[in-house]
């Protein structure tokens, strides 16, 4: 949907609207028929292929040609290094965020909503070819690497620690792990031995312990990140733009230093799998106690008319179309379901210029301005008979808000690092607790698990949480529901941060049964 200064005049009060044919349904039709969205998903997928064997091999890979003393280490890099990829791709959001979507299609200055606005929708197909291209370039060097390397003479000694014994089943012997030369791939004898490894795997109670951890980590994690930007563009009227600006360049990084002072901490104070294990549930408790702080951080609902406020000025929630009709706006030919704020001189939003009783408009544009609105007169005594003005957008946040904004921030910062800095000790505790020939299944086992219990139904609970908070849904083109423009930012704000709490409370509680 494209906003134009064409449709302007339509939302002002008049005695009657304009003929407009209805929209046919076969433009319905080809709405709803549109299949580009199966290209995205096979994209996606295709990704996903490409991407998930890194870790798990790649991790495997370092473990087994590294010295035991800077495993950690390099692990602790490896994370980091990962983590640096949605930091580029935040701010590239970002960037993309602030191109409107059908640029090279449109006459921009005819344009009448900004980057700020809930119904501007960026650039998003931009970031999917500047990351393609850059995804081919870097899978070049790949082929490169050697398929191994010089094994350490520490490696050479098949025999496990004594606190290894504590984890790993039927040990010592299940351990006689022989670096052998290379001989040709046997894709038989593999499937044989595919179902008993597994077996054997699953029947690890430390590895299933630190499977659920995890799981219920990422669930957090993935939510966190998915719904934050979102939760800073309606809680603290950030824009798009911006909310992904500064989770590229302040929360995210503070995830990669995290991931890396924790492989720090653990080859300089020489942390085994006790100290690893105490070190994450010390962390994962830190960052509960400091999650709740969240709770208190919050702002009061934005004004808006007929909403979250009456056309008086008396604050109350209304979930009901008829709420946004006053005498004010009785004698006009308004609709409920259009979402066009403007803001009053009085510092009250109103859905459209036509609910806020305004009869003129002067400008052009982004720079228009709508005249006699009548309903703004309702809040501001002796001023009945006046030009009361509005001007396209939402007002402006309360100034005690923005104050709020940068506690937030620094709060978010400092509780992401401190939780991420048991991330490298728990990869480090799954190598340790499993035998080496099941190194590589059990690394590939935790990501399909984590993407799938994880990064798939993580979205998708936040969501529908987030969703029974909205107080004003916009409408599609066919007359269906389309996004929330508008949420219960108190509600919004407290069912997000629970359900966060939640999970790292879980986590706290699984993480410390390594210990007992």
């Amino acid at each position: 949907m494209v906003f134009t200064s064409h449709g302007i005049c339509a939302s002002i009060c008049i005695l009657s609207f304009p003929v407009v044919g209805p929209v046919s349904s076969q433009s319905c039709e080809r709405e709803s028929s549109v299949s580009m969205w199966a290209y995205v998903f096979l994209g996606n997928v295709l990704r996903g292929i490409g991407e998930t064997p890194v870790q798990p091999l790649g991790i495997s890979y370092i473990d087994d040609y590294a010295r035991p003393e800077n495993a950690a280490l390099y692990i602790g890099c490896v994370q980091t290094i990962s983590i640096i990829g949605p930091v580029i791709g935040y701010l590239l959001g970002s960037l993309c965020a602030k191109i409107y979507v059908d640029i090279g299609y449109v006459d921009m200055e005819t344009i009448t909503i900004t980057p700020g606005d809930a119904r501007w929708v960026g650039a998003w197909w931009l970031g999917y070819l500047i990351a393609g291209t850059i995804t081919l370039t870097s899978a070049v060097p790949f082929w490169f690497l050697p398929k191994s390397l010089p094994v350490p003479v520490e490696k050479h000694d098949a025999s496990c620690t004594p606190e290894q014994t504590r984890f790993i089943k039927d040990s010592p012997s299940a351990m006689e792990h022989k670096f052998r030369p290379e001989e040709p791939t046997n894709f038989r004898q593999m499937a044989k031995e595919f179902v008993p490894a597994l077996k054997s795997l699953l029947g690890s109670p430390v590895y299933i312990i630190y499977l659920c951890v995890t799981i219920i980590q990422f669930n957090s994690l993935i939510g966190m990140v998915t719904y934050k930007p979102k939760y800073i563009e309606q809680h603290y009227g950030q824009s798009a733009s911006k909310a992904n600006f500064l989770m590229g360049m302040i929360n995210i990084p503070a995830v990669a230093l995290g991931m890396f002072s924790g492989g720090v901490v653990m080859k300089k104070f020489k942390l085994g799998i006790m100290g690893a294990a105490k070190f994450a549930f010390g962390t994962s408790l830190l960052g509960y106690f400091l999650s709740l702080f969240f709770l208190a951080m919050g702002c009061d609902n934005a004004k808006v008319a007929g909403i979250t406020m009456s056309y008086t000025g008396v604050e109350g929630l209304s979930y009901h179309e008829r709420a946004l009709f006053s005498e004010c706006n009785s004698g006009c030919l308004c609709s409920g379901k259009d979402w066009d704020p403007v803001c009053g001189e009085n510092g009250i939003t109103y859905v459209s210029a036509c609910l806020a009783g305004c009869t003129s408009a002067t400008g052009t544009g982004r720079n228009t301005v709508f005249g006699q609105c009548r309903c703004l007169a309702l809040t501001k005594a002796g001023s009945r008979y006046t030009n009361l003005t509005a001007s396209l957008g939402h007002c402006p946040i309360r100034d005690s808000c923005d104050r709020m904004f940068p506690y937030f921030l620094f709060l978010s910062v400092i509780t992401s690092f401190i939780i991420s800095l048991g991330g490298t000790p728990g990869f480090v505790l799954l190598i340790r607790c499993i035998k080496p020939e099941l190194k590589s299944l059990a690394l590939g086992v935790h990501t399909l698990a984590t993407r799938t219990l994880a990064g798939i139904p993580a979205p998708i609970y936040f969501g529908a949480i987030i969703d029974t908070t909205c107080l004003k849904w916009g409408n599609t083109k066919c007359g269906g529901r389309g996004a929330c423009r508008i949420y219960n930012t108190t509600a919004y704000r407290y069912l997000k941060h629970l359900d966060n709490l939640q999970h790292n409370c879980l986590q706290v509680s699984k993480t410390r049964s390594f210990e007992r």
